[in-house]
């Protein structure tokens, strides 16, 4: 009989492009991901792996079994799915990717309260960029995902990938307070066509959002500074080396010598969507999760404009 967790192996091959990049996303080693495969091939007596130069691709008969097995571990999980949904159990293993500005703010506090609330759940969590976490997610290596989405910078997600907005941010202008900027309530693109960013890599969906904000300007952002990290930003604007647009969610406390300034026209406004297999759709742990990270978002979005509202008191 065909071995299920070897032949999730072979699709994260599939996936990934490589053995060592499949390993990485499973959380096992090449060598342990190689053994699953070779046992693979001594199941079903055909070879399922060719070497192509450095890394390695499907035979035809890998790729015949990935496309069927695939129905067939989809199948399986929507059966599970259903089993435990009928049973009322928040229980078992989900693991959930996520974006790092999320777990900092949103699922650190989300998962705490979920393990007390179910005591037969457990959460292994990891930190990704949303085009991983889809991939991830659409692979069946993670059950459920956190990726943003900005404005009109679209994110391809597969069909058999259902995504949902369970909140959404805003992200600030952050100047050092002595920068002539650190005074004005609000400003537009057009107040920073001659700033030096501080900025996310190329490439990025962030980054993205920064060019398309300055669209009708006629200028592209200057981008002196790099880096993935808001932390990393949030110093750098403090040693006065330019400014940074920085979400709101999971953003430390800015300290008495940044200033955060609200941009406009239009506003850094981001999706927070949550995406899962539509196999998963009957799962009470991802239905559970997803009720509590709705709720816990719209419960910091009021404290928030309840903090905003005695500030401007």
């Amino acid at each position: 009989m065909i071995d299920l967790a070897a032949l999730a192996a072979l699709r994260a091959v599939d996936v990934h492009g490589s053995v060592v990049a499949a390993a990485e996303a499973l959380g096992y080693t090449p060598s342990a991901v190689s053994q699953q495969v070779k046992r693979l091939e001594r199941q079903t007596g055909v070879p399922l792996l060719e070497r192509v130069g450095r890394g390695v691709m499907l035979t035809r008969h890998g790729r015949h079994l990935v496309d069927e097995g695939g129905r067939l571990l989809t199948d399986l999980e929507r059966l599970e799915s259903v089993l435990h949904h009928r049973a009322g159990a928040v229980a078992g293993h989900l693991r959930l990717a996520a974006f790092s500005t999320a777990m900092r703010g949103l699922v650190a506090p989300v998962v705490s309260s979920l393990l007390r609330d179910h005591p037969d759940l457990s959460v292994a969590l990891t930190e990704k960029e949303p085009w991983d976490t889809i991939a991830l997610v659409a692979a069946g290596h993670v059950e459920l995902g956190l990726v943003h989405a900005w404005g009109h910078v679209s994110l391809a997600i597969p069909d058999h990938v259902h995504a949902e907005e369970v909140g959404s941010d805003l992200a600030d202008l952050v100047v050092h307070r002595d920068h002539p900027l650190a005074s004005k309530a609000c400003v537009t693109p057009g107040d920073l066509a001659d700033v030096d960013w501080i900025a996310t890599p190329v490439e990025t969906i962030c980054r993205e959002w920064l060019v398309r904000m300055h669209d009708g300007t006629g200028r592209l952002p200057r981008v002196v500074h790099e880096s993935m990290e808001f932390e990393s930003h949030l110093a750098l604007v403090r040693a006065g080396l330019g400014v940074a647009l920085v979400p709101r969610l999971g953003r430390a406390p800015l300290g008495d010598r940044l200033v955060a300034v609200e941009v406009t026209d239009p506003a850094p406004r981001r999706g927070i969507l949550a995406v899962h297999r539509r196999s998963m759709g009957e799962s009470p742990a991802v239905a559970a999760t997803l009720a509590a990270l709705r709720a816990t978002r719209a419960d910091q979005e009021r404290d928030r404009r309840q903090a905003r509202t005695r500030d401007q008191a």
